[in-house]
């Protein structure tokens, strides 16, 4: 009985004398997690007003002018937005949470050195162990605060090239010209070639015969790519007018002629393809040749005598013109050296 009262003499005593630093340094705890909470709470509520500012921003420079409705696309800011976004909000959770964690822990008198010392290390074995996908995800980062590219560009990314269709932090998925989808890491990115921001150029070489006028074929396709640039949809496609530069090659047989045209980007290959249609045409309808051109048809007389020369064969038709003017061999001559004596 003595030892029991002992016992809780001791405890109550032990109680008596702590209980005030038991009491402060739970109320320690608490004020660190709210102001946490309330820290992590309003730092987010930030990130999420700076994302939105920054929409309505590229918003109003889209309905400012045609060029900037045309540079940014609404997929694309929101994707680039939800990902900056996202960014932010996971370090600023991290660093508010982690500091107080610690400070948690300080308060409890836990000695935080070893426990630095093998978060460390461990940070370090995952960090080589997991370099690659530390790799891609920074990569991705830069990418997108960079706005190197975005949803509907085309771009050249070295290892695939095709239309971005949605941008990751880890994958940048691209839609190739054959319909294939390419999941590009974004570490293994080493150059990217857009193709969709500013403007692109369509460039056209038409070869003509080397005796032509080429005044006239210079005339005729300027002409053509201005008639072109009046019909629609090419009016909007085509931002400055179609250049003749000049001679591009000359050669024996003919001569190229490079024309070249500003237009809406992405849009270079129709443009090319449609001037090339339409030079043709006019080509055709002013007379002017092609290297090469439409080969002529063989007079009767010369197939004729083809025949004639023509040797017969075993396997000919026997009504056919080689065989009815073959000669046959008389009966009984050798028909080769091989068989004289």
């Amino acid at each position: 009985m003595t030892r029991a009262t002992q016992s809780a003499n001791g405890l109550a005593s032990y109680v008596e004398n702590h209980w005030v630093n038991w009491l402060s340094t739970g109320i320690e705890i608490l004020i660190i997690l709210a102001i946490a909470v309330v820290l992590r709470a309003v730092v987010r509520r930030m990130i999420t007003q700076l994302i939105a500012r920054m929409n309505r921003g590229a918003e109003a420079s889209a309905q400012g002018g045609a060029l900037g409705g045309l540079l940014v696309n609404a997929e694309r800011r929101r994707q680039r937005s939800e990902a900056i976004g996202s960014v932010l909000r996971s370090v600023a959770s991290f660093v508010i949470l982690g500091t107080a964690a610690l400070m948690v822990l300080s308060s409890l008198h836990i000695d935080l050195a070893p426990l630095l010392a093998s978060a460390g290390v461990a940070g370090v074995a995952v960090g080589f162990g997991a370099r690659n996908l530390v790799t891609d995800f920074l990569s991705g980062v830069f990418m997108i605060l960079e706005d190197q590219y975005g949803v509907g560009d085309v771009i050249d990314a070295g290892v695939a090239t095709g239309t971005v269709i949605e941008v990751g932090l880890r994958v940048t998925k691209l839609r190739g010209d054959n319909g294939e989808i390419w999941y590009v890491r974004n570490g293994e990115v080493k150059r990217i070639g857009n193709l969709s921001q500013g403007w692109s150029t369509a460039v056209v070489d038409v070869q003509v015969g080397y005796g032509e006028d080429l005044d006239r074929a210079r005339a005729l396709i300027a002409a053509t790519a201005e008639d072109m640039a009046k019909d629609e949809p090419w009016d909007e496609t085509l931002w400055e007018p179609v250049q003749v530069l000049g001679l591009e090659e000359v050669s024996p047989e003919s001569v190229v002629i490079r024309a070249q045209a500003k237009t809406m980007p992405g849009k270079a290959a129709g443009v090319a393809r449609e001037l090339r249609w339409r030079i043709k045409k006019s080509f055709d309808e002013a007379g002017i040749g092609f290297l090469g051109g439409t080969p002529e048809q063989i007079p009767q007389d010369a197939a004729d005598a083809a025949a004639s020369v023509a040797p017969p064969s075993a396997l000919a038709n026997p009504s056919s013109p080689q065989a009815s003017r073959a000669t046959p061999l008389p009966t009984g001559e050798p028909s080769g050296p091989h068989l004289q004596k």
